[in-house]
């Protein structure tokens, strides 16, 4: 599908895509680490060289030659979807990058299953962020995605538990929202917060952003 929009230096992007068929991408801890360490590494302009393949972020911290393709402000890895909160940074960087990962993922998901073929639901999908409002939202929106495994219907009936939800988030670990909360952990090098407009002040602000939706109650 053409997309009614172009990619530009200087705009957010809602990026996300899920597997074939709906199947699962992410089925372990090695899977969801190969894609954070390929978010990191496929990250520049210099080329990404194939004896790379296969390593953990904790082996390729500190590999990346060349310059930034864009900004991640946001993550989150679901089983069998992602969804990415970037800000492209050079001209083309978005595409660039995107193609990057997802082949990269693909090369190492077929050579773990021994399987051949597309893992990804055809090209990656992308919303341009137009306004404040729907940036500030979608900061909300990616991080929250982890309660729709444990409450699939949560958005339509209301949330059952918010203690549960809200403890299942910060147990939920393929996700920037241990980042925003200022946890020291390796995966800090795959975002550049600073890249979205100053929304709160403290990890408890940005907490509070983030769970006040699970108040929301459907008509």
């Amino acid at each position: 599908m053409t997309r009614s929009f172009a990619f530009a230096p200087g705009e957010f992007y809602h990026v996300y895509n899920r597997g074939t068929e709906k199947r699962n991408i992410f089925s372990s801890h090695t899977d969801y680490d190969r894609f954070l360490a390929l978010l990191y590494l496929c990250n520049q302009t210099a080329v990404v060289h194939l004896q790379f393949q296969g390593r953990t972020l904790k082996e390729l911290s500190g590999k990346r030659e060349g310059e930034p393709l864009v900004a991640i402000a946001a993550y989150c890895l679901m089983p069998n979807h992602f969804h990415l909160l970037v800000h492209e940074l050079q001209e083309g960087g978005l595409s660039k990058f995107m193609q990057k990962v997802m082949t990269g993922y693909t090369m190492y998901f077929n050579k773990k299953n021994d399987r051949n073929g597309s893992l990804f639901q055809g090209k990656f999908k992308a919303m341009h962020v137009e306004d404040d409002r729907y940036l500030r939202y979608l900061v909300s929106y990616i991080h929250l995605n982890p309660v729709k495994l444990i409450e699939p219907k949560w958005k339509e009936t209301g949330i059952a538990d918010r203690t549960a939800a809200e403890r299942y988030l910060a147990q939920y670990g393929p996700s920037s929202y241990h980042d925003y909360l200022n946890e020291t952990r390796l995966e800090n090098v795959i975002l550049s917060p600073d890249i979205l407009p100053e929304y709160f002040d403290s990890r408890m602000e940005f907490k509070e952003l983030v769970t006040e939706w699970l108040t929301y109650a459907p008509d």
